[in-house]
């Protein structure tokens, strides 16, 4: 696997951040900024939890955090 699941995750968080400020998004996750910094660095282990509530507040699917691992899947 070319990128471990947690640094898929953390760029995605970063991409979507965009330009709002790491205090900011995070109140827009519902997660504390030093969670949300740790998971962009891709430093935070998610439960199944964490990770359905990040994709409920972001409206997306978790094919759109993970989207290299449909390609590898389709290659295999």
């Amino acid at each position: 696997m070319a990128a471990s699941l947690q640094k898929q995750l953390g760029r995605f968080l970063r991409k979507k951040r965009g330009d709002l400020t790491l205090p900011a998004y995070a109140r827009k996750v519902g997660i504390s900024s030093s969670s949300l910094h740790r998971m962009e660095m891709g430093e935070q282990n998610v439960t199944l939890k964490t990770l359905e509530q990040l994709l409920k507040r972001l409206n997306c699917r978790v094919g759109d955090v993970f989207d290299d691992l449909a390609v590898q899947s389709k290659a295999d």
